[in-house]
């Protein structure tokens, strides 16, 4: 019986489906990213010692400096409004927030893809290909 009163047609808890749907993927995104920023922000060095290793024999090795602050500031601002948005949807079902969330997020996703492509990592490149993908689908979906 509790089943049915969650669960009924396209209904969960009282929200359509596609809006719990897009709830779900806006979530994902800011544990992605608020994790990923965070790791940055509280192993800086290691971060640093990581993409100085990366970008020192390409033609990024002078931005090295600027790049870490980049990415990391596009992450947490990808986390921050994908969460926010998530709020938002549940509360008034606006999309602006997660959209801009899951478009930041992108953008983050390519830019690291570029990084590693760049410095011949095509292993790492390969293993955020999926991650890039869900953010395409992920848009996709907010624009039904």
């Amino acid at each position: 019986m509790a089943y049915f009163l969650a669960f009924s047609g396209n209904m969960v808890l009282g929200f359509e489906l596609l809006t719990c749907i897009k709830v779900l993927v806006t979530l994902f995104a800011a544990v992605l990213f608020l994790q990923s920023g965070a790791d940055k922000v509280l192993d800086w060095s290691g971060n640093r010692s990581y993409i100085s290793g990366i970008f020192g024999k390409t033609i990024f090795r002078p931005f090295v400096p600027v790049l870490l602050p980049t990415i990391s500031l596009l992450e947490v601002a990808s986390g921050l409004f994908s969460i926010a948005g998530s709020v938002v949807l549940l509360a008034d079902g606006s999309e602006t927030l997660a959209v801009t969330g899951l478009v930041l997020g992108a953008i983050s996703i390519l830019l690291l893809f570029t990084g590693l492509r760049i410095a011949k990592d095509y292993g790492a490149a390969a293993g955020i290909t999926p991650y890039f993908i869900f953010f395409v689908l992920a848009l996709a979906l907010f624009a039904l």
